[in-house]
């Protein structure tokens, strides 16, 4: 899919190399300071550029939204399970810069990921949200969409503290509807 503009001023689009600056300084924010990933130390740029262009070349989509020229957040779609019989379903991963929050982003970027994951087709996203705290971002699933399929509780410890996730789900296309 071609470049599209989203709600508000914001363009989605698919990441590039040149995104890699500033989605590494999304990630490490959110590494550094929040739940939403259970990383502890963050990637440097090579790394994550590594981790895009795997996903990328696998046929995942990897998509950045830009509001005002600069990079806002980032989201992408990545293999949920590495057996073959998981070839089907994805996870998806969205991160937004502290200063773009609370302005819709995150539901531009979904939404179109959801479209992209649809276009490649994949059958089932699953959210795995870390931190049962996270209510935006469950928010962000649920009005997409994503129904609450069950918590994993206390099965990562970051910030001093035991942390659950939580795990939502959301057919793509036909779901299960048929196969393949």
């Amino acid at each position: 899919m071609n470049e599209t503009a989203a709600p508000r001023g914001v363009l989605i689009r698919p990441a590039s190399a040149a995104d890699m600056a500033e989605i590494t300084r999304i990630y490490a924010f959110a590494v550094e300071h929040g739940t939403a990933t259970f990383e502890i130390d963050p990637p440097d740029e090579a790394e994550m550029a590594r981790r895009h262009a795997a996903l990328a070349g696998d046929g995942y989509p990897y998509l950045v939204a830009e509001r005002g020229g600069s990079i806002a957040g980032y989201a992408y779609a990545g293999m949920y399970r590495a057996r073959p019989a998981y070839r089907w379903s994805v996870e998806d991963s969205i991160y937004i810069a502290p200063e773009f929050h609370r302005q819709g982003i995150g539901s531009a970027l979904l939404t179109r990921l959801v479209a992209e994951s649809e276009a490649r087709s994949f059958r089932q996203m699953i959210a795995v949200i870390g931190d049962s705290a996270q209510a935006p971002s469950i928010a962000v699933h649920a009005r997409a969409g994503f129904a609450h399929i069950g918590i994993l509780r206390a099965v990562g410890f970051k910030h001093g503290r035991w942390l659950d996730t939580v795990l939502m789900q959301r057919p793509l296309g036909n779901g299960d509807t048929a196969p393949p």
